[in-house]
This record gives structure tokens, sequence and C-alpha cells, in this order.
């Protein structure tokens, strides 16, 4: 018998099924998104089979964080009024007295969550500052329900990072460090914690962005990943596909979903080696007044790429003054790594160990130029006040004017009122609750607008006196912050 067309056998409309069919397996394996990658890169790593596997091996280095902290009288108020709320209605200010005038100043508890991860097999761990910052108490409970209390090493509120300890009967699981600096946008990364008290919550995303600033403080540089991070994951570890952590989680946009930040670890390498190693960090200081450069300054310069750190002033007899460093001159490298902003070199200025010699190069008058630093202590207590800024040395508190360039630092939109900069550790200040980027526009009802004005009012009070100020907080509105002189 002849044989027949193909197509005649099975029909041309299962003719066209079968080519269509081909044609998607073809397409489905030649140009996924999955084999594009691979053929532009064996590296990329596209979304895992699996999470159960990084979940399962280093969770138990995960640990949750309990904290219990007596609150005597009052704390921080979240309502303010200079005046009569109601203006001249006797009756509802009457009614408002009766609601709100008479409130007792009781003593409370107040209870927090958080995360943290064990980086030493005798039981250190890393969480965040703002985690066990004035706690009377820190509890640790192990993936295995064991509870200990843990002692504070030491903390950092610049950074918000602490290091504590506990005593365990065994070896524990530790984590270990990977670099944030080799991290891409992209990137899956996983984050272990316990949000809302839910112990060991594994949650899954990629980078979105690095080097973001928040307005958290000078040392702002944040990963921003969109792994789920709630309220209690603070502390806990950002771990990349190899299971080493790469980022502290640390901070969350208040009604933001897909939108949390964590602290690069190479960032915090030093410090918590700086914590583990002597209870507190120690920072380096050149001794400059810098800005960014603008389109402009860029222009004016004849400089071709916007990137560097102007510097406005040199103070005497710090480093930069004595190595040869001038005003005008445009820093773009600190030991063979590129300077891109003001910001940027505070940071690497930061991490340089006190008394290490630097190599700082500059641009003068269009003219490379290569310094020998010897990088100084930075005092954040004695910095002059020329600078713009003071500290408060009563209450901890490091205060600024609030100038373009401290508005893109701290990403604030106030002209009123001077911003804080730096809070120390245990004061006065960091005690009421005051963290930097807060913006005090009224000491005691008295408007404030320059650092002047904040010295003046502060000085009106004598030791021991009532302070109230008058707060202003992204994200969080206006607030009255009570404390005593």
């Amino acid at each position: 018998m002849n044989s027949l067309p193909l197509f005649r056998v099975i029909g041309k409309k299962s003719m066209l099924l079968v080519v269509v069919g081909l044609t998607v397996i073809l397409g489905l394996v030649f140009f996924s998104p999955y084999a594009m990658a691979e053929n532009e890169s064996s590296n990329v790593r596209m979304i895992p089979e699996s999470f159960s596997a990084l979940a399962e091996g280093k969770s138990s280095a995960v640990i949750n964080v309990r904290t219990e902290k007596n609150i005597k009288g009052g704390g921080l108020v979240f309502r303010h009024f200079s005046r009569n709320p109601f203006g001249n209605n006797q009756q509802q200010n009457d009614l408002f007295e009766r609601f709100f005038g008479g409130v007792p100043n009781r003593d409370f508890k107040q209870r927090s969550l958080g995360s943290g991860f064990i980086i030493d097999k005798d039981g250190y761990i890393v969480t965040n500052n703002h985690v066990i910052e004035n706690a009377d108490q820190i509890k640790v409970i192990l993936k295995d329900g064991k509870e200990y209390d843990a002692t504070i090493i030491g903390r950092d509120s610049s950074t918000d990072l602490a290091l504590i300890k506990i005593k365990p009967e065994k070896e524990l699981p530790v984590l270990e460090f990977g670099s944030s600096d080799k991290l891409k946008v992209g990137e899956w990364v996983v984050a272990i914690g316990s949000p809302f008290g839910l112990a060991h919550t594994v949650t899954a995303g990629i980078v979105s962005a690095k080097g973001r600033v928040i307005g958290s403080g000078p040392y702002d540089d944040f990963i921003q990943t969109d792994a789920s991070i709630n309220p209690g994951n603070s502390g806990g570890p950002l771990l990349d596909m190899n299971g080493m952590v790469i980022g502290i989680n640390t901070a969350i946009v208040a009604g933001g979903q897909g939108i949390g930040f964590a602290i690069p670890i190479d960032l915090a390498k030093g410090v918590i080696n700086q914590l583990k190693g002597k209870g507190s960090v120690t920072r380096g200081w050149l001794g400059v007044g810098i800005q960014n450069l603008t389109e402009e300054i860029a222009a004016y310069y004849g400089v071709e790429k916007q990137t560097g750190a102007l510097v406005i002033e040199v103070f005497p007899g710090d480093p930069a003054e004595k190595a040869g460093i001038q005003t005008k001159d445009i820093i773009v490298e600190v030991n063979g790594k590129p300077v891109t902003s003001s910001h940027d070199l505070t940071n690497i200025i930061a991490g340089i160990g006190v008394g290490e010699k630097t190599d700082v190069k500059v641009l003068r008058k269009g003219e490379e130029k290569v310094f020998s630093v010897m990088v100084a202590k930075r005092d954040d207590t004695t910095m002059a006040d020329s600078r713009g800024s003071q500290s408060g040395n009563e209450l901890g508190l490091r205060v600024s004017k609030i100038t373009p360039e401290i508005s893109r630092q701290f990403n604030v939109e106030s002209s009123k009122g001077v911003i804080v900069t730096e809070v120390e550790p245990d004061s006065k200040g960091e005690q009421a609750g005051i963290s930097a980027g807060d913006i005090i526009m009224e000491v005691n009802r008295n408007s404030v607008d320059s650092v002047t004005d904040y010295t003046r009012e502060i000085g009106k009070v004598k030791k021991g006196g009532a302070l109230q100020l008058f707060v202003k907080r992204q994200g969080s509105g206006f607030m009255v912050v009570k404390l005593e002189k």
C-alpha cells in the first residue's frame, strides 16, 4: 500500500498543533530567561528550586530577643499643644483637661521583641542597638526553646549595632560573614527572624538597591530588599544563597510593602570587632568640613564627573591640615577607593583605624595630588561650634543647622529648627528616646531656629531642671520629649 504524506494521515489541524507545540518547547529551551541567563553567564543564579536547605541549615544560629525595661512616669508624649487646643472654648478645654490633664505619671514595664544571630560558639550575638537599648532585662531564646539571660558587651547607636553574650552549656551553631560589597542588585537573599514574635520566620526576596540613605544617621548606607521584614525582624540576618550574612535587618518604611533595609555586613564587621574587643567604637577623623559636588561646582572647577567631596573647611591642628590638604581641594580617593560623595567619605574614614597612615588623593586646580594623612580619633564631644553644630554635653546631643547638605543626608524637608545629627550612647538624650534625624523645633515652648537659639534655651535651665523638647520626627510627626538636665 502506498504510504500517504504525514499531514494527510494525522490531519491538517493535528499537524498544526504539533508544529505549534514543538515551537513552544524549543522556545522554552532556547529562549527562556533561565536559559538565556545561563548562556549569558554561568554565574547568574536564577530562582532557586527551594530555600529549605538554607533555612534548615542556618536558622538554628538565629535567636529571638526579648527585652524588658522599666519606664518611670510618662516617657515620650506623642501630642503637643503650645497653647489651648480649643482656643477660647472653655467647655471643650474643660473636657480636654478632664481626660488628659490629670493623667498620672505611672511607672510601667515596656516589653519588646527582636532578633539576632550567633557569631561565636561561645555565645556572642549580634543584634540592633534599638532592640536592647536601656533594657533592664534581656532574654535570648534559641531555636530549641532554651532560654538564657544576656549581657551587653557593647553597642553603637550611630550604626544601630549591638553585641550581647550568653553563657551556653555547649558549643553553639554560628553564622559566617559574607561580603556586602560584592553583593549585586537583583541577587536573591533570605531574611530569618522573629516578626511579631513569630520565631524563625523565613522570608525571601531580592536586593532592591544598595547604598540607600534613609536619614537614620551619619553612617547611612543600607541594603534595600523586598524580602518581607516586619517589626521583630530587627537584628536578624540577611543571607545570600550561600548562607553567608551579608546584612543585618534593621528598618522598614512605615506603611510600605516590600521595602526593608539592612546594615551592610562590610560596614558592620569593623564595628562588631571593636565592640567585641573593647566594648565601644572608635572612628577615624580627617578634620575637614565637606560637601557634595553640585553640577555647578563641578563645572566651575572643571571636574568631568560629579563625584568626590569638596573640602570647604580645614580645621587647625587636625590631620588634614598637618598633611597639607587645603580648602577647595576635591577628595576623590582614599587608599585607592573612589570617593563618590561627602557621605561616602565619612563612611570610609570612619572605618579606618586611629593612627593609620592613609593616602588621600585630591584634585587641586585640576591636578591630582596625594597626601599621606595619619587618621585621628573622631571626638564628637569636642567638635568646634564653627562647623555649624555643637554637642550638648549635658544631654548627649549633637545638633546642627539644617543646611541643604544636611537635608539630603538625613532626608528631611524642614527648614525650621535644628537637627540632631548624633546621640551619645547612654546619654540623657538617648534615654529619653531622641534619635539622629529628629528636628528640635522648640525648647520649653521657645522657638529654636539656630544652634545659637538651642544653646541659649538649654542654658536657661539649671542642672536638674525640667526640659521639654518639641520634636518633629520623619514618618511620625510631632512629639514632646521630656527629660531632666
